[in-house]
């Protein structure tokens, strides 16, 4: 590779009719990275990686992968790329260790013992040996993954890969990500998942087909166009209900304030850089919310997702 880009595309463009799922995107990605591709349902993530692994022909523009054409030579790219969908391609009816060992005759693995090895690198020998149905979707997910890199590929392309998992297989999983990237795997991941951005080295969000912005998580969050505060309201439980949406009303309607939203039982305001903890406190005291506490926030992915729709 020589330091190139292991993904480079560019202005890829895919429309199915008159609608623009994917509309003209451009990035690069390096290698010795995980780059998380982040957007909600429909927002074109899928359609990308299926371009990149050459299922899909580009209507515009263009894509290459670890060298290769991505659109001209597909099967190059797939022979040294590994990929998880979010409906995981497993054989219900084989255990754990028979589709490893069926992956890998398709793949054309000839290591004796490299079936033996995932199995106990994604910690999945306990249940080696159990059929997928019986399989809980944190093991399905740990096993699709070693199904994906059973060929010894240089990049991961991973669709939704935590999807409809609980929250520690989800950890877990990002855990194992991080482990092959120590062994020279980078990795594209897909995800709807807010707070799975921050565990990427950089964030490309996307939305409608566009993509909005690509940095690290910090410098992001550093491009903001102000300050990030919290509004509590600490009252008895069904005055604080009566008097969030009218706070929500007024700050949302204020001048100075870039956007305000729920956040549980407090609201999360963006304000211009030049407004002040006293000058949030005054508007809100001024129409009557004199329970309200405002203190500063750190700002997170959601409130750069939110920032940038907006704009």
């Amino acid at each position: 590779m020589n330091g190139a880009p292991i993904i480079a595309v560019h202005d890829l463009t895919y429309r199915f009719g008159d609608f623009v799922a994917v509309d003209h995107v451009t990035f690069d990605v390096e290698p010795g990275q995980v780059i998380g591709y982040l957007g909600p349902n429909g927002s074109g993530k899928t359609t990308t990686i299926r371009m990149l692994l050459g299922i899909l022909r580009p209507s515009e523009g263009s894509a290459r992968v670890l060298g290769f054409d991505a659109a001209q030579q597909s099967e190059q790219v797939r022979a040294h790329t590994g990929y998880m969908s979010q409906k995981f391609a497993l054989y219900d009816e084989l255990t754990a260790a028979e589709n490893l060992l069926f992956y890998a005759d398709v793949y054309g693995v000839e290591e004796p013992q490299r079936v033996e090895t995932l199995l106990a690198q994604l910690r999945l020998t306990p249940v080696a040996k159990q059929q997928v149905r019986t399989l809980s979707s944190g093991w399905c997910q740990r096993l699709a993954l070693a199904v994906a890199i059973v060929h010894r590929p240089q990049l991961l392309l991973l669709d939704e890969p935590t999807s409809g998992v609980d929250p520690s297989a989800r950890r877990a999983f990002w855990e194992l990500i991080y482990a092959l990237l120590a062994e020279g795997i980078s990795s594209l991941v897909t995800t709807h998942y807010m707070d799975e951005a921050e565990y990427c080295n950089q964030v490309g969000i996307l939305s409608e087909g566009k993509l909005l912005a690509k940095d690290t998580p910090a410098r992001l969050k550093e491009s903001l166009p102000g300050r990030m505060w919290d509004i509590i309201i600490r009252t008895a439980e069904q005055d604080q209900i009566d008097q969030l949406l009218p706070a929500l009303d007024l700050l949302s309607a204020s001048s100075g304030l870039l956007r305000a939203s729920l956040a549980g039982d407090q609201l999360r305001v963006l304000a211009e850089k030049q407004m002040s903890q006293n000058d949030l406190t005054r508007i809100l005291t001024a129409a009557g919310f004199t329970a309200a506490r405002v203190e500063p926030a750190q700002p997170m992915m959601e409130d750069v997702f939110m920032s940038l729709v907006k704009r």
